[in-house]
């Protein structure tokens, strides 16, 4: 290994004499083991240098391999290359190894050439970056982003880099206008990236910016069409410049809408040059084509600083011997002509192949281009540009400046610039309709609606003019027994029109028959059927603010609430009062909780009428306190609600779906159809399989009178009597906004589209299907379907304002905390009772000089008397003598004026 690497050096020792000899100007690159594109890129940039100078000067290239993240490493060939007398380094892309070269030259003035993305870019130093300063940059994507009129997007980040790349994207949070969610591609560094978009799968969120490395950026792709997430409803977009070098084939067809940028100028011959000599093989030295092989921003922009150099040398070559003749890095010496050759380079500009290359005073690469790129069937399109001056443009197609454009390129044969179109459409609402005028129209005058402008928002962006014809009997098509087709199909066929638009449904027949573009409105079978009337009341309604659980909850509280009043009475001291304050040591004492008041107390604070009773002992006045509070919150509670479903009137459906209306029909007495010969109707025929469609098709079949030639009859018919009309959904829609007794029922039995219909084969459909998706990018379709569902023609006649009136009963969730406040205040309230209990034996026992559990013993035989409310006095003389036995059972006495059963007055 050691002769090997001395081999290598002497081989390049020798070099160098020969080039000093020559007078050959030596550049340096130090490139790292796994680019060996950039390496490639060097090399070629090089030969094409030398085959435009003109003196005999020539650059002779100086190529040195670097293990990545070896510091130490670079700083040693860094050193090699300027004792061989470089006059310019190029360095490698691992941002490590790079920063040890820039030490390096920056000792000696020699410039360092950068084309990675660097977030730390640095004045007054030997960099010379050429690739766009991160600021202006990021400005960019937020600019980007703005004219996207995105509101609401996922930030889909790789690595500390890449998040660095997006914070002024981040910063646009700030604006309470902007919800953004930021998320991490993989975390832990396994290649699987469907976790995260799992997680936003279900989000109402649909656009999504993604920054990450090339080498995984495809698989970041794959894995979200794996999950579902590239479809129409989707938008992408994609911040890395080498986005149109992965393979966009698998996405090109899937109606999603992923935008990216790039920094290649790929409509320049210089590049189409370049990338040929970068994809010839090796092996063979034939040329590659260029359609299989893609030319990468870090390369494109060493062929741009290599050029640009040669300019800069040439420019300093003029009364002057700029030879480097070599540098030790162990001395202090620099090259003299180092800080001239980097002024020079700042002060000049070239047309590159990333742009118009130059450096603002700061010696940064700040005023750049940076194209639009859009994904579309036929590859990617250039669909716009940003620069500082002018911000975000974007027009589609791209009109390049002349200077852009190749002499050499050859017409489009899709093109339709200049042609005259025939499009063949029928009276159907809302796609056609005859103008109202009280003048006397010719032409495509005569007609208005979503399919007539729909079709001239096509043909202004494709610069095509059209010619609209009638179809009479308003015959989409069907075809016979013989496989000939009618209607618009058959006109298409016989080459009556070019193009067919009105309410086309694609379906598998017809698509056998003509060609589709990309359905311009997707929508589905449901059902109409008139709204439902108001339910009649219940005679339980007052029940129905509370759910039955709350109320089974209400009734067990007051039991338990009823009970602990009673227990709690006989417990607490304080309960037990003197019928009569005027003996101070009465005999007897009586509780005002007997079981019936206790349950009176608990239904007179309930109907909030109160009683006589007031609780006396802190336990009482607790548990009834936290009784007012409960009965307080539940009657507050009770009310509003109570308000609200007095004020509803739940509405009555006769069925809610198709299969609820099969099952119910016959009962309920409900008619029901679709179009004859129509698209619907095929549905339910080939899915008589299905046991339910089937059941529909044979109903159908049955009931020749509940098939309508023409969807406005089953529009009346559903509106004027008891019948259930099969419809597509955007037909529906219309219906409902100009017939307000009418409703949609039901899930989407199916899903479909309407597309324009052309001959098959036609050599213009993928140019009218890329139409249709930049007027859906644009919003523009859906600005057509606004104007002509909701405010034309009738339209938005049954908008309503009132809000939705339905109250649900309150759950246990919703009152929960109420109970769980008077569970807490009965245990509280039987701490107390007990306390009370305990303190006042401990008072009689002291007194008595009766021993503390004899005593508790006495007054529980009591309190366990659930027979009376009387109880002796434990301290009086008359129950309690001197020296008398305190085991002796005593009988319970009864208080002075007490009535006995015979209704005679005791003696007092």
């Amino acid at each position: 290994m050691i002769k090997k690497s001395w081999g290598s050096v002497k081989c390049c020792i020798f070099l160098i004499l020969i080039c000093r000899a020559s007078g050959d100007h030596v550049i340096g690159g130090i490139f790292d083991e796994d680019h060996e594109e950039n390496k490639k890129a060097f090399e070629i940039a090089i030969e094409l240098v030398n085959l435009q100078r003109n003196d005999d000067q020539q650059l002779k290239p100086v190529i040195e391999i670097l293990e990545p993240y070896n510091m130490f490493q670079a700083s040693s060939k860094a050193c090699q290359l300027l004792e061989f007398g470089a006059i310019t380094i190029f360095g490698p892309y691992n941002p490590d190894n790079f920063e040890a070269i820039q030490s390096v030259c920056d000792a000696k003035e020699v410039p360092v050439i950068q084309t990675r993305w660097n977030h730390r870019p640095q004045r007054d130093s030997s960099i010379m970056n050429f690739h766009p300063h991160p600021t202006q940059l990021s400005m960019a994507y937020v600019e980007i982003i703005k004219k996207f009129d995105w509101k609401q997007f996922i930030l889909f980040y790789d690595d500390d880099e890449s998040f660095l790349r997006l914070l002024d994207l981040m910063k646009l949070s700030h604006d309470n206008s902007y919800l953004i969610v930021t998320r991490q591609l993989d975390p832990d560094d396994t290649g699987v990236y469907r976790d995260q978009f799992r997680e936003i799968a279900d989000s109402p969120v649909n656009n999504i910016v993604i920054d990450c490395r090339l080498e995984v950026l495809q698989e970041v792709l794959r894995q979200a069409q794996q999950l579902g997430l590239m479809n129409r409803n989707y938008n992408y977009f994609i911040t890395n410049l080498d986005f149109h070098t992965i393979d966009l084939e698998p996405f090109q067809y899937s109606n999603t809408n992923i935008t990216g940028v790039k920094l290649l100028r790929s409509d320049l011959k210089m590049t189409e040059d370049f990338t040929k000599e970068m994809c010839k093989s090796e092996e063979s030295g034939n040329e590659a084509h260029t359609k299989d092989c893609s030319l990468k921003t870090s390369s494109a922009l060493i062929a741009d600083a290599m050029f640009m150099l040669s300019d800069a040398m040439s420019n300093l070559e003029e009364g002057t011997n700029p030879a480097n003749e070599g540098h030790s890095c162990n001395d202090t010496n620099a090259w003299e002509y180092g800080s001239s050759l980097v002024n020079i380079i700042r002060t000049i500009r070239i047309e590159g192949r990333t742009g118009m290359v130059k450096f603002d005073n700061e010696g940064f690469r700040s005023d750049f281009t940076l194209i639009l790129t859009e994904v579309q069937e036929r590859g990617l399109v250039d669909i716009g540009y940003w620069n500082m001056s002018e911000g975000v443009q974007i027009q589609r197609p791209l009109p390049y400046p002349q200077s852009w454009e190749d002499d050499d390129e050859e017409e489009d044969p899709t093109s339709l610039v200049n042609k005259t179109l025939i499009v063949i459409t029928a009276l159907t609402e809302p796609y056609t309709f005859l103008k109202d005028s009280s003048e006397k129209l010719i032409g495509n005058d005569r007609y208005e609606g979503f399919g007539v402008d729909l079709i001239d928002e096509m043909a202004k962006l494709e610069k095509f003019n059209y010619i609209i014809i009638l179809r009479e009997d308003k015959s989409n098509g069907a075809k016979n027994s013989r496989g000939q087709w009618s209607g618009m199909i058959g006109d298409l066929i016989n080459k009556t029109a070019d193009l067919a638009i009105a309410d086309l449904t694609i379906n598998s027949e017809r698509a056998e028959a003509v060609d589709f573009t990309t359905p311009f409105m997707e929508l589905g079978i449901k059902i109409l059927f008139q709204k439902p009337t108001a339910a009649p009341p219940n005679f339980f309604s007052f029940a129905e603010p509370f759910a039955i659980d709350t109320w089974i909850s209400i009734g067990i509280s007051y039991v338990f609430v009823s009970l602990s009043l009673f227990i709690m009475g006989r417990l607490s001291a304080s309960e037990w009062t003197n019928p009569f304050p005027c003996i101070e040591e009465p005999e007897y004492l009586i509780n005002q909780f007997s079981l019936s008041n206790s349950f009176w107390f608990s239904t007179g604070t309930g109907l909030q009428q109160g009683t006589e009773i007031a609780p006396i002992a802190v336990s009482t006045r607790m548990v009834a306190g936290m009784w007012w509070f409960f009965i307080l919150l539940m009657v507050a509670s009770y009310t509003a609600n109570l308000a609200a479903f007095l004020a509803t009137t739940l509405p009555l459906k006769l069925f809610t779906d198709v299969e609820s209306l099969v099952k119910n029909a016959a009962e309920l007495e409900i008619r029901y159809g679709a179009k004859a010969n129509g698209a619907t109707e095929k549905f339910f025929k080939d899915s008589k399989d299905h046991e339910i469609y089937g059941q529909v098709y044979r109903h159908m079949q049955e009931h020749k009178e509940d098939m309508p030639s023409d969807n406005n009859l089953g529009v009346l018919l559903a509106e004027k009597e008891k019948y259930a009309f099969f419809m597509e959904s955007t037909s529906i829609e219309y219906a409902t906004e100009r017939h307000c007794g009418l409703e949609m029922y039901g899930d989407y039995l199916d899903r479909k589209g309407y597309g324009i219909a052309m001959r098959k084969n036609s050599t213009y459909r993928s140019r009218l299907s890329t139409t249709i998706l930049r007027l859906q990018s644009a919003g523009i379709i859906d600005d057509l379907k606004r104007r002509w569902w909701q405010e034309r023609r009738g339209g938005g006649q049954c908008v309503t304002n009132e809000d939705d009136g339905d109250a649900k009963p309150l759950g246990m969730s919703n009152l929960e905390g109420v109970f769980f406040v008077t569970v807490y205040g009965l245990i509280v309230g039987y701490a107390f009772a007990v306390l009370e209990r305990l303190a006042y034996v401990i008072s009689i026992s002291r007194k008595t000089k009766m021993p503390f559990l004899k005593a508790l013993i006495y007054e529980m035989k009591f309190y366990a008397n659930f027979e009376s409310n009387v109880k002796p006095v434990l301290g009086s003389n008359a129950n309690l003598a001197e020296g008398e036995d305190q085991e002796t059972e005593l009988a319970p006495a009864k208080p002075y004026g007490f009535i006995n059963n015979s209704n005679e007055k005791l003696d007092l």
